[in-house]
């Protein structure tokens, strides 16, 4: 499950760079709120603290509700990022406590 939340999570992100109407965005803040939360959850649950912040930071900062204006340059950025990220962390295997 967590496989295909972060498959899909990156496909979404790099979308964004390309022109979309805004609904879209919104649609993708509110996709990674969710995405990042269940993340988070799971990486709490087996006990990957680190990955549990970073998840949980993530979701805040894509949350639909008090949006972080960036600037449409920064927010690829933030896209890319985050998308290289998820998809790197497919084959990265996490250490446990």
């Amino acid at each position: 499950m967590e496989r295909v939340i972060k498959i899909i999570l990156a496909i979404l992100l790099f979308v964004c760079l390309l022109d979309m109407p805004y609904g879209y965005y919104q649609f993708v803040r509110f996709a990674g709120l969710v995405g990042f939360v269940i993340l988070a959850f799971r990486a709490n649950q087996q006990g990957r603290q680190i990955e549990m912040i970073v998840y949980g930071a993530l979701a805040l900062l894509f949350q639909p509700f008090f949006k972080i204006a960036l600037g449409r340059q920064i927010w690829n950025m933030v896209d890319i990022i985050v998308g290289l990220g998820l998809i790197i962390s497919l084959w990265v295997k996490p250490k446990r406590k």
